[in-house]
């Protein structure tokens, strides 16, 4: 058995091996299913008004209540939550291919490039997140498109300085050395050396990032900045039931959970992939067990 292959099984054994880890990715399927079918699940129409029926407690007629319109919560929470992860996934995505880019060419080649590259990341780090993503909304205006641009610009200065700081330790090996010696060809020596080594921490960052990006929605969303009305929105939802708070709890309580539950599981599995996937804490975690 070489040593790749029995790290790679070390790893998928203190994967299966760590409870907490393997919830958080069933949640996380969960909610991805929720996602994907919550305009079939949902009992009733996000938008449908029933004035008669409004601020009812949760029933079985309406599981989590319904709003100060009548509207179902239940209903409105699933298609949020669709909103939410089309919203993370999308603008994360812009910024793992925009970050690490920027963050692997930067550090392959070094010199003026990645002096250029690395002072534009430093003064996007400069702003508050929340701040930098308000400024581009402002700048272009409210609505899903503008708030998924706004996140992924948001995130893309993380993932470039993971994937440099990755690279820089990639570069420097003799296997890396000896394929430019070859005359291997750029391209070849990023995806085949480069790009792989660089992976583990960055699947790592995806996932802390995803949970970040469903809380900047939020944030935006409740500001009135994200995701407009009539669409649903989590963070919508939680603005809306401010006024209600003292006689229709559920109003906030069921979008406030599913938000902490998302980020939550978000969190643990990317705290678990990283004891999976760096190397010293795999081993530190394999010593402890065997103590």
């Amino acid at each position: 058995m070489t040593t790749e292959t029995s790290a790679r099984l070390s790893s998928w054994r203190l994967l299966l091996g760590n409870p907490v880890t393997l919830v958080s990715a069933a949640v996380l399927v969960a909610i991805a299913v929720i996602a994907v079918t919550a305009n079939w699940i949902a009992p009733y129409g996000v938008n449908d008004v029933n004035v008669p029926d409004a601020l009812q407690p949760p029933s079985g007629a309406h599981w989590f209540g319904t709003d100060e319109l009548g509207r179902d919560v239940l209903s409105r929470v699933l298609v949020a939550i669709q909103a939410s992860m089309r919203v993370a996934v999308v603008s994360v995505a812009f910024a793992v291919i925009v970050g690490v880019t920027v963050g692997i060419i930067a550090g392959y080649r070094g010199g003026w490039l990645d002096t250029i590259f690395m002072r534009i990341v430093d003064v996007m780090f400069a702003f508050p997140v929340l701040l930098l993503a308000l400024a581009v909304v402002a700048i272009l205006g409210p609505g899903v498109t503008t708030t998924i641009l706004a996140i992924g610009i948001v995130y893309t200065p993380i993932f470039a300085r993971v994937a440099r700081a990755s690279t820089l330790s990639v570069r420097v090996e003799p296997y890396v050395s000896v394929s430019r010696t070859m005359g291997t060809g750029h391209l070849y020596i990023l995806g085949r050396h480069i790009l792989p080594n660089v992976a583990g921490p960055l699947v790592v960052q995806t996932s802390l990032s995803l949970a970040f990006a469903i809380l900047s929605e939020a944030a935006l969303s409740f500001l009135g900045l994200g995701i407009q009305p009539p669409q649903p929105s989590l963070g919508r939802m939680i603005f809306d039931s401010q006024g209600f708070v003292t006689m229709a709890w559920w109003m906030a309580v069921f979008p406030g959970a599913a938000i902490f539950v998302a980020v939550l599981a978000f969190n643990l599995l990317g705290d678990g992939l990283r004891d999976v996937l760096d190397p010293k804490q795999r081993t530190m975690i394999e010593a402890r067990r065997k103590q």
